[in-house]
């Protein structure tokens, strides 16, 4: 059971740095403050965004904006190697030993100038990670009070319960959305509701405005008569149908966009009616439910 309570909607910093919008100090730290102004308190962090830099960024803006550490909560991830300038790795792995944990949550507290943080997750499974290894590291980590909650990544059912059999599991982060809703199909929602683990969903809004494919000229169409009924965007809406999942998944929302971040808060307060739920998942999937 997780020890830290996160904002119902989280918000992603990968786009923050250099991968995305290269935001400088300043928008940063002002980012950081629209953020908390709308009750969005958790960051989600990886040691790799930005190549390796978008951490000790955001830990710059958070250290010279002087908002209290108690104010916010802090989720990084660590596992995957890159093969960037700078770094010795000759391709692209994963690496899951005690001593490489252990030094990836030590390297993000330098970066993000905290003490502790809230959620730590391995990024992606590996094929070569050792459970009781991974244990290892994460009961030291606790005892030192460096990390308060584990999780992990785009772990399967499976993989998610040879960690959880070692040490305990509160999160998973997965892609799920109105257009990847295989987790509510292939029991990875109903095991994470069985083992009090939280779920949270990155790319929360799919590819509706990514792709144009029938499947989001269907969802688009139902959108438009869906944003008339309920006066509120069609980001809102399919936010919204994510969390009326009762595994309540908390999404991800990686937008840089003051205006949106201001509404996205509006997608908890919204009870999407059940026919329009079901109406969502029938045109994202094409056909009517079994």
């Amino acid at each position: 059971m997780s020890k830290t309570i996160v904002s119902p909607i989280i918000a992603g910093t990968m786009n923050w740095g250099v991968w995305g919008k290269n935001l400088v100090t300043k928008e940063m730290e002002n980012m950081i403050q629209i953020c908390l102004e709308n009750k969005i308190s958790t960051f989600d962090h990886a040691d790799i965004y930005g190549n390796y830099t978008t951490e000790a960024d955001f830990g710059k803006a958070l250290a010279s904006s002087k908002i209290p550490r108690e104010k916010l909560q802090l989720i990084s991830k660590c596992g995957i190697q890159m093969v960037v300038k700078n770094r010795q790795n000759k391709i692209k792995h994963y690496d899951y030993s005690k001593s490489h944990i252990v030094q990836s949550a030590e390297q993000s507290l330098k970066n993000l100038k905290t003490d502790y943080l809230d959620v730590f997750l391995l990024h992606r499974p590996s094929p070569l990670m050792q459970a009781d290894e991974i244990a290892e590291a994460v009961t030291k980590l606790k005892s030192e009070g460096k990390i308060i909650d584990f999780g992990l990544s785009n772990f399967t059912t499976s993989q998610t319960e040879l960690i959880r059999q070692k040490t305990e599991v509160s999160y998973n982060q997965i892609q799920f959305s109105a257009t990847n809703f295989e987790p509510m199909l292939d029991g990875s929602l109903d095991y994470m509701q069985m083992h009090n683990i939280r779920p949270m969903s990155w790319n929360p809004l799919g590819c509706v405005f990514r792709e144009d494919i029938p499947q989001t000229h269907r969802l688009k169409k139902l959108l438009a008569t869906l944003v008339s009924k309920y006066h509120l965007g069609s980001d809102t809406i399919l936010l919204s149908w994510i969390l009326k999942h009762p595994a309540k998944a908390i999404p991800i929302a990686g937008t840089v966009n003051i205006a949106r971040i201001q509404s996205l808060m509006k997608a908890v307060e919204l009870e999407l009616e059940k026919e329009d739920w079901f109406a969502i998942w029938t045109e994202s999937m094409g056909k009517n439910v079994p």
